[in-house]
């Protein structure tokens, strides 16, 4: 007599006649299943499964209607757009106009330096007038003391420093702004050329004195508030040899090296036989008073003694040092 284990019938898996429902391999995967094997949604299907009707044929007036109207929508919205892009009529752009703007007032300023110009020539000559036959030596005071603080205009010999930006930092590369002229760069210059035995510099056309100023505004140079671009050409009236001479000896000197070596901006020294440089705006004193005698002026030197005329250049040199330096 064979006995049969309990499970051997029962608990089979799978075993037929024993009451257990079969499980699908994929039985966790409904979600997938049912998207393999249903991939229509139930309105499409619902959808799909009615019998087709006759077509319904659409009226050529309908389709004449819809297509004017296309063509006049496009049309519109080309106008449209052209409209809006082009310039306004009686307008100009901004870009133009502040153009326009700054143009005009360039203008102006130049008329009101040349009325200047004419008015100070005036003066001059009106003040030589009056003291050619009544003070000879004052007269050649007041015009040695103009050269020296830059009211008189002076022509002669001398030397031009021309200082120039790097190629990369004009031509605008990346990492090259350090290879550009700064304000110290001209002021070291100055000051040394100041000491040097310089009579008369200026700076791109813009003459120094005793109250002119070296400065930095944002990217701009501004020399007695007016910018200057490069290069920069600095003009310099005195004895072209002394000059020379000493400047290479000043500290000037080994900061142009640094700069023609280091950072690779063009230094240009040369002489030149003949220069005219101008005078500056007529300025009006709000510090200095002149002293007489119940101030004690009889005992006080007076400076237009040591300060010589046109020519020799010493004299004009320490009389603008002394007054304190660019910068």
């Amino acid at each position: 007599m064979s006995h049969t284990h309990p499970r051997d019938d029962a608990g089979a898996p799978g075993a037929a006649g024993t009451g257990t429902a079969t499980r699908r391999p994929d039985e966790s995967m409904s979600l997938l299943r049912e998207l393999l094997e249903n991939p229509l949604d139930a309105g499409y299907r619902e959808l799909a499964s009615r019998p087709a009707g006759p077509d319904r044929k659409v009226p050529g007036w309908r389709r004449g209607v819809v297509l004017v109207l296309c063509a006049v929508i496009g049309m519109g919205g080309v106008w449209a757009a052209r409209e809006l892009r082009g310039p306004q009529s009686g307008m100009l752009p901004a870009r133009a106009l502040l153009v326009e703007q700054i143009n005009e007032r360039a203008a102006e300023g130049e008329e009101l330096r040349a009325a200047n110009a004419e008015r100070n020539a005036e003066i001059t000559a009106l003040r030589d007038a009056a003291l050619s036959g009544a003070d000879a030596d004052l007269l050649a005071r007041v015009t040695a003391l103009g050269a020296a603080s830059g009211q008189v205009g002076v022509r002669g010999p001398g030397i031009v420093v021309e200082l120039e930006d790097s190629d990369a930092a004009r031509l605008g590369v990346a990492g090259a702004e350090d290879e550009r002229v700064t304000d110290v760069d001209l002021q070291v210059l100055v000051n040394s050329l100041w000491a040097s035995g310089a009579e008369a510099i200026s700076v791109d056309g813009h003459r120094l004195g005793s109250t002119s100023a070296i400065r930095t505004a944002g990217e701009a140079i501004l020399v007695n508030l007016d910018p200057v671009v490069s290069p920069y050409e600095v003009e310099v009236v005195g004895d072209p040899t002394e000059l020379q001479t000493r400047l290479a000896r000043s500290p000037a000197s080994t900061h142009l090296g640094v700069l023609r070596s280091s950072y690779g901006i063009r230094v240009d020294i040369r002489a030149a036989d003949e220069l005219e440089l101008e005078a500056l705006p007529q300025l009006t004193p709000r510090l200095a008073e002149p002293l007489t005698s119940e101030d004690g002026g009889a005992g006080v030197s007076n400076p237009a003694q040591d300060v010589k005329p046109s020519g020799d250049g010493t004299g004009a040199a320490r009389g603008r040092a002394s007054e304190g330096e660019v910068g």
